[in-house]
């Protein structure tokens, strides 16, 4: 029996051990089996790598070759074949879930949230978070941004400092985005409204009506 925290602490660790040693039987690649925590469910395909101290949480599935970074949180989310969540990223689907496409690219320091959707080769980069936002295959948001609430197509690139302004203080409202826009630095994007295909926004530009496609939009 466990009679003291310091019992309960030797017990998780033998507890953790024994799931690091079985995961490591199965081909997973932990940097240091020591500082891994397993609090929920944890599928690996091939050739996945495991830096230290990570968590993972509720039913995490990795694809073969996914990397993971150090000091990452991930829970509830579906990591596919080829992607590289870097280090000191925070990963949580909770009933929603998070996709994370083939070969994208997440963090570090970035945060999904409930219903991210990523498609193949998306790179999502450091302070960027994301919430019920599904970007297609290419789509790139690298730098400080906040997508809520958000549809983006394929190879579209969203600025530095971009919020999609979802929420009126009332009600969420949607923001799509079509295929290969350029959404220039520190533009507010106050939904709801839509960017057309191959439209540009201007860096700075306040959003308030919605762009035509292959049209500039400045402020």
């Amino acid at each position: 029996g466990v009679n003291s925290p310091a019992q309960l602490a030797a017990l998780e660790r033998a507890l953790q051990q024994r799931q690091a040693d079985a995961l490591m039987a199965e081909g997973v690649r932990l940097a240091d089996p020591a500082r891994f925590d397993l609090r929920g469910t944890l599928a690996c395909g091939m050739d996945v790598e495991i830096d230290v101290n990570c968590v993972f949480e509720g039913a995490v599935v990795l694809g073969d070759g996914v990397r993971v970074g150090a000091n990452c949180v991930i829970a509830n989310a579906r990591i596919e074949a080829g992607a590289v969540i870097h280090p000191f990223t925070h990963i949580d689907g909770e009933k929603a879930g998070v996709t994370v496409g083939p070969d994208a690219r997440v963090g570090p320091f970035a945060r999904l949230r409930p219903g991210a959707r990523l498609g193949a080769e998306v790179h999502i980069g450091h302070f960027v978070a994301g919430k019920n936002a599904t970007l297609a295959a290419g789509a790139k948001a690298n730098h400080l941004a906040y997508l809520g609430d958000t549809e983006i197509g394929e190879e579209t690139n969203i600025g530095a400092g971009v919020i999609t302004c979802n929420y009126d203080g009332f009600t969420k409202h949607q923001t799509t985005i079509g295929k290969r826009a350029f959404i220039g630095s520190d533009t507010q994007l106050v939904a709801p409204v839509k960017v057309g295909d191959g439209a540009i926004v201007a860096a700075g530009t306040t959003v308030i009506q919605d762009v035509p496609a292959d049209a500039l939009a400045l402020s």
